[in-house]
């Protein structure tokens, strides 16, 4: 097993081991200037690559081929084949959260669920895999946890320990029926195109949202197809998926420092202050006051 930190820009990252073969990366370029990162990995680690804001390029085989990760999306890499080491180029005012785990240390987490992760399935431990995916809202609170953390240092390796299996467990969630072969509902790319329609109309509209039934008129979508459907692409109903994204636009809010708590509460749809401060500590276990101060 071989990791290996080459000369980068200081202070753009900042590792923890958590266990053997278990990694937390935190990469952030708060500089006015693009930075490169380079890192030696090899083969025997699977790499989950988490872009919370800006961009980077990921480049592979001395730059002659190239990934780019945007913006609150993820990118999940593996090949047993051959070593992927990390050569990356980061967009100024960006930050990057990666977890690299042993393939050893993760069929130890999964070995019971195999079948539920695709490379380590029988007949494709041996294959690579590659594959990008939204950032769900659930997740953005776990890494924007992780990124911000502040606690007393004697308990950091506990805290990322339980956050990295937390982010894992989210990232690997999923209705058990929305697998594209057992579900019929998915096979139809016309319906999955409203039910993406349906999620862009409640995050746009998302502080006076329109009712289910209206939201199932506005796609043109039957109410059952749309609640069901939805379901089954995101993991959540309608208003449990809109409820975590609007206390993670108002964490982050809060956390700019830009607006009080009465305006964050407004922006999200909470025409009273009480009634925002009981949704936020219903999600966060704190109330927005408090988590403000802890950032401080």
């Amino acid at each position: 097993m071989e990791i290996e930190l080459k000369n980068n820009a200081p202070g753009i990252l900042e590792e923890t081991q958590i266990e053997d073969g278990f990694h937390i990366l935190k990469f952030q370029n708060e500089t006015n200037e693009n930075q490169r990162v380079v890192r030696d990995i090899d083969s025997s680690f699977i790499q989950f690559h988490f872009c919370i804001k800006g961009g980077i390029k990921f480049n592979f085989n001395n730059g002659s081929y190239a990934i780019n990760l945007s913006e609150e999306n993820s990118l999940l890499l593996y090949n047993p084949q051959r070593d992927l080491p990390m050569n990356l180029e980061m967009e100024k005012d960006s930050w990057l959260i990666t977890i690299l785990i042993s393939i050893k240390k993760f069929h130890s987490l999964f070995s019971k669920e195999a079948d539920h992760i695709p490379f380590l399935g029988e007949g494709n431990r041996d294959k690579k895999y590659y594959t990008d995916a939204k950032i769900s809202p659930s997740m953005a609170v776990v890494l924007n946890q992780i990124m911000n953390y502040n606690l007393h240092k004697s308990i950091k390796l506990l805290y990322f320990k339980g956050k990295a299996y937390e982010l894992l467990s989210l990232y690997f969630n999923r209705p058990g029926d929305a697998d594209v072969e057992q579900c019929p509902f998915l096979v139809d790319e016309e319906n999955v195109l409203k039910i993406r329609k349906a999620k862009e109309i409640i995050i746009a509209r998302m502080a006076e949202p329109p009712t289910l039934q209206e939201l199932s008129n506005e796609i043109g979508l039957p109410l059952k197809k749309l609640k069901d459907g939805f379901k089954q692409i995101y993991g959540e109903p309608v208003y449990t998926f809109l409820f975590d994204y609007k206390m993670e636009v108002a964490r982050q809010l809060l956390a700019s420092g830009s607006h009080n708590v009465n305006e964050v509460g407004l922006k999200v749809g909470y025409s009273t202050a009480s009634h925002f401060i009981a949704a936020f500590k219903k999600k966060f276990g704190t109330t927005p006051k408090k988590y403000v101060m802890s950032l401080n």
